[in-house]
């Protein structure tokens, strides 16, 4: 039986620099996070898991599957690069929206849709005094 309980939940050692590596992501996780006004609980459904394991991540104690860092980066604003901590300066190279307009836009994104038709209405009413 425990033969079989192992088999059923693989346990992978893990390295201490891969170890570092998942804090830091973490943190970085957390820290994007806070500065988007976006809670664990709302993080936690994005991702289809519990705020339990969202803090898991956040603290280094469980690593976040490949397969979720796309969704997760998107929910962010941010690049992918930019998550796992690669160099910004190669990121700022890179056209399109300044970070802080993604950012923006993606909270816009998840607004209902009455509210985001009165953003709409504001920023093309804006746009339009601007072309004056």
């Amino acid at each position: 039986m425990h033969f079989l309980s192992r088999l059923e939940h693989p346990c992978m050692a893990i390295s201490a620099s891969e170890r570092a590596f998942f804090e830091r992501l973490g943190a970085r996780m957390a820290e994007l996070r806070k500065s988007q006004d976006i809670t664990q609980v709302e993080m936690a459904k994005t991702l289809g898991v519990s705020q339990q394991t969202i803090n898991s991540y956040e603290v280094g104690r469980r690593r976040i599957p490949v397969s979720a860092l796309p969704t997760l980066a998107r929910s962010l604003g941010v690049s992918l690069e930019e998550l796992l901590g690669e160099d910004s300066a190669a990121a700022a190279k890179k056209r399109g929206p300044a970070p802080k307009l993604q950012q923006q836009i993606e909270r816009i994104r998840r607004l209902p849709r009455a509210q985001q038709r009165f953003v709409m209405q504001v920023i093309d009413t804006v746009l339009a005094q601007q072309g004056r």
